[in-house]
């Protein structure tokens, strides 16, 4: 940390990120202060321009953590309004379909009780909940570096400087990134963070941890003809246009007015440079068996992010003087399930309750260490939920989609009845260890998109309502500028510009020499590219604050 004097903020505590861990962590901790008659102090920092900007999933919603944080939330107006009535689990083969018998699944993947709804929508309502307790909510503010104590203790953040220019400089409308200080500090900013990942390497967090795997998922909102309409189905699908040895599948939810959340999920340990993640979710669209639901329908919107998918084996040491992670920012995914917002909210509910009961703890130095937050949560349903299927990711990586699939199929059913294998596997290889160089790997032609059910990247990105000030600093940086000619280019194809849904990386001839481009402008903050990347050169940081999508009804 620089010396530089800065304004500065003190609170108890400061949460950082606003999605459901976050947000039901300071929900959580006002309630305790109430029943207490405590006066306490909470923060909650958002870099998206509003709560909810940044928010993407499928989603189906599992409502067993909001039960509990807010029984009422039915009287109070939660959105959520469309129950789950039927499951179905498809096989594709590039022209055919096939159903799942129900009765061939494990319980486990049974979706009744659960709502369809906008997570997105779910997170601004849970901000109105959160601020009417008094929670003070920043939007539009980029965490951009930890800040320590001289005991090297976390004892807050330190925001992102505001109006400097492409080159770093201050402009008219400079202002200073603050210092916010807090007793605590949870980190709740999804799935690979800047400040997770500087808190993993300060604190050795991740010495015992297995690689954390990814995915990538894409999502479209559409609004189809009522005739075409289930409400409340969700449906799921593995198969083509994925190969046996590409792991990743499809959701499809009806919901609201003639609505439908389309998407795609690609896990990140591919191995082929050539393949394009958001070309084979919009060919997934033209199959047979999908197309006629899109027929005269409009999509609304678009967007990606990377998705947490190594389970509890690839997690991090969740605690650290002064604060702990929540949420996403561990990785609280149910891979199988296809969702984690109930996690993460119950994440971070309980850590907010071992940050109370510290700030109560008259020994304050030795109530440094939360430790109470990992114990309660190894002893919740969180634990339960994810151990039961904390197999399915690496049988999925060892042994393709199909096998894999039948084994980790076996074990959700042993562990339905009771039965845990003894045993856990653990990840060998990080995402971006996995891709081969491109002269190994079969070259994949994409058809071009037919502006109907299909579409190329910039049409869909502009769907992302993204706003970003093109005249700031590069957020996407290189840690050496030779490596995309010298090896991603020569070794790999540029694989940059296929794994990217936002057409952010380009190769561009100049001069008779090859060069990257990278268009900073179109990134929609989903982190691929800090994850993918072969040589680990590339490093996301969070732009200014309020830049990125602003994404509506996802």
């Amino acid at each position: 940390m620089t010396n530089v004097q800065r304004d500065v903020m003190n609170y108890d505590v400061l949460i950082v990120g606003a999605g459901p861990s976050g947000l039901a962590a300071a929900i959580r901790l006002k309630q305790l202060a109430a029943e207490s008659g405590r006066e306490l102090s909470v923060c909650l920092l958002e870099k998206g321009a509003e709560v909810g900007a940044h928010i993407l999933s499928g989603a189906v919603i599992d409502p067993i953590a909001l039960n509990a944080l807010i029984p009422g939330w039915r009287e109070q107006g939660a959105p959520l309004n469309t129950a789950v009535g039927e499951d179905e689990f498809l096989i594709l083969s590039e022209r055919k379909a096939w159903k799942i018998p129900h009765w061939l699944m494990p319980p486990l993947m049974n979706n009744g009780g659960n709502y369809i709804a906008s997570l997105g929508d779910v997170c601004r309502w849970l901000g109105e909940q959160a601020e009417s307790l008094g929670v003070e909510i920043y939007a539009g503010f980029a965490a951009q570096e930890m800040l320590y104590n001289e005991d090297g203790q976390v004892a807050g953040i330190i925001t992102g400087d505001m109006g400097r220019n492409a080159n770093g400089e201050p402009t008219a409308q400079f202002a200073q990134g603050i210092e916010i200080r807090a007793q605590y500090t949870l980190v709740a900013e999804g799935t690979r963070g800047s400040l997770t990942r500087e808190l993993e390497k300060h604190f050795g967090l991740r010495k015992h941890a297995s690689p954390q795997k990814y995915g990538l998922g894409f999502k479209e909102v559409w609004r189809i003809p009522a005739e075409q309409h289930r409400p409340g189905l969700v449906q799921h699908s593995l198969g083509w246009p994925l190969d046996s040895d590409t792991g990743g599948g499809s959701f499809i939810y009806h919901y609201g007015e003639q609505l439908v959340s389309i998407g795609f999920v690609v896990h990140l340990d591919y191995a082929n440079p050539h393949l394009s993640p958001y070309d084979e979710f919009q060919r997934f669209k033209t199959h047979p068996a999908i197309k006629p639901l899109l027929h005269e329908g409009k999509r609304l919107s678009y967007g990606a992010r990377a998705i947490s998918e190594g389970g509890i084996q690839s997690w991090p040491e969740l605690i650290f003087p002064g604060g702990a992670l929540i949420g996403c920012a561990a990785g609280m995914v149910n891979v199988p399930r296809i969702k984690g917002s109930h996690n993460a909210m119950k994440s971070g509910m309980l850590a907010a309750e071992a940050v109370f009961e510290a700030l109560g703890c008259e020994d304050v130095e030795q109530s440094r260490l939360l430790h109470a937050y990992p114990q309660a949560l190894r002893a919740s349903w969180v634990w339960r939920d994810l151990y039961a299927v904390r197999n399915v990711k690496p049988l999925l990586s060892a042994f393709g989609s199909w096998a894999g699939m039948l084994f980790s199929g076996l074990e959700m059913w042993l562990a339905a009845i009771g039965l845990h294998l003894p045993w856990t596997l653990r990840h060998r290889r990080a995402d971006h260890e996995c891709i081969k160089p491109a002269a190994a790997m079969p070259k994949i032609s994409y058809p071009k998109p037919d502006g109907i059910y299909s579409f190329d990247r910039l049409n869909s990105v502009s769907l992302s309502n993204i706003a970003h000030d093109t005249n700031q600093p590069c957020h996407l940086k290189l840690l050496d500028k030779n490596i995309p000619i010298a090896i991603n280019l020569a070794e790999y194809d540029a694989p940059e510009q296929r794994y990217c849904p936002a057409g952010v990386y380009e190769i561009i001839r100049q001069q008779g020499a090859d060069h990257l481009q990278i268009n900073a402008q179109n990134c929609i903050h989903c982190k691929t590219c800090d994850i993918k990347d072969p040589t680990q050169n590339i490093v996301w940081q969070p732009p200014e604050g309020g830049s990125g999508p602003t994404y509506l009804g996802m």
